[in-house]
């Protein structure tokens, strides 16, 4: 079954350490979460102690996540990071404001990841539950071969009973998969 993620849709849940808004584009109860969230201001992120995190920067540059292991480099846009919710973070900004993409997951009830999907590449996605966002601009994804124009900041729910080709035809999508 595939659906529209229209942004008119989203919901808008306040962080846990009451620091900002996070846009939830589609989540399940307490299960898990795929939304987009602006850092305005460096400080330290929610503790999801059993959780699993994957990140991505969609907007902005220069984010660092200082951790007591070291940093986690967010720099760069499309380039997924992954770390457990537990872990005590604190944001750095080098450049002003960002935004990111989150996928935060239960572990002890799905594993999640993140890829980046763009131009004349192919996934093949495997059965489970997938969102195809375009943080940007206009995309288009073919889906086992049929296109579909995605506008920016629309997704593609996908949840999938068997393998499913998905393909970039023009833009860059985060595709988020949660088994």
């Amino acid at each position: 079954m595939i659906t529209l993620l229209d942004p008119a849709s989203y919901q808008r849940t306040p962080w846990k350490n009451g620091g900002g808004t996070t846009v939830d584009i589609a989540l399940s109860g307490e299960s898990w979460r795929f939304g987009r969230t602006p850092i305005v201001q460096p400080g330290p992120f929610s503790d999801y102690t059993g959780y699993d995190r994957v990140q991505a920067l969609v907007a902005g540059s220069g984010l660092v996540l200082q951790t007591p292991q070291g940093e986690i480099d967010v720099r760069q846009p499309f380039r997924p990071v992954r770390f457990a919710g537990e872990t005590p973070i604190v944001s750095r900004l080098e450049a002003g404001p960002v935004e990111v993409v989150n996928l935060i997951g239960a572990r002890a009830e799905v594993t999640i990841d993140m890829v980046v999907l763009d131009e004349g590449h192919t996934l093949n996605l495997q059965p489970g539950l997938h969102i195809a966002y375009n943080p940007r601009g206009e995309a288009t994804v073919a889906v086992q071969g049929d296109e579909r124009p995605l506008g920016a900041d629309y997704a593609l729910r996908l949840q999938l009973t068997g393998p499913l080709r998905l393909t970039g035809i023009t833009g860059c999508l985060l595709v988020a998969s949660i088994i």
